[in-house]
């Protein structure tokens, strides 16, 4: 069983950057397609951005396009999502999870992690 450990949220002022972890155990991190959802206060959990196994392929929602960018360090098993430019409508927990595809509506495999919670302040 693959387990999901988000970290790096936090509070930040409109406009500022954070990057956020996931670190994956167990052994097939490295052939795993993966992506990252939020969800936000009284809304459904949504899409945010996907990377294939080998990195060349990724996909991201409309929302955050030139504005995020969704990275792997296959060696430290670790997924990254770099935020700039955030503004409020930002704030939501963020989740990673394995998927199946790479596309803004992927298959989910196996269980989400805690998630991590990331405030942007007006």
């Amino acid at each position: 069983q693959v387990q999901l450990v988000e970290s790096g949220g936090g509070l930040v002022q409109a406009g500022g950057s954070l990057r956020l972890s996931c670190a994956a155990s167990g052994r097939t991190f490295s052939r795993d397609n993966m992506a990252w959802f939020r969800q936000a206060p009284g809304k459904e959990r949504e899409f945010v951005a996907a990377i294939g196994s080998t990195t060349i392929t990724t996909s991201y929602a409309d929302s955050v396009k030139g504005r995020f960018t969704i990275s792997r360090d296959n060696a430290k098993n670790t997924l990254y999502l770099q935020m700039g430019s955030l503004k409020p409508e930002d704030t939501a927990v963020y989740y990673c999870v394995r998927v199946v595809q790479i596309s803004s509506t992927p298959l989910i495999i196996g269980s989400w992690g805690q998630g991590t919670q990331v405030t942007v302040s007006s």
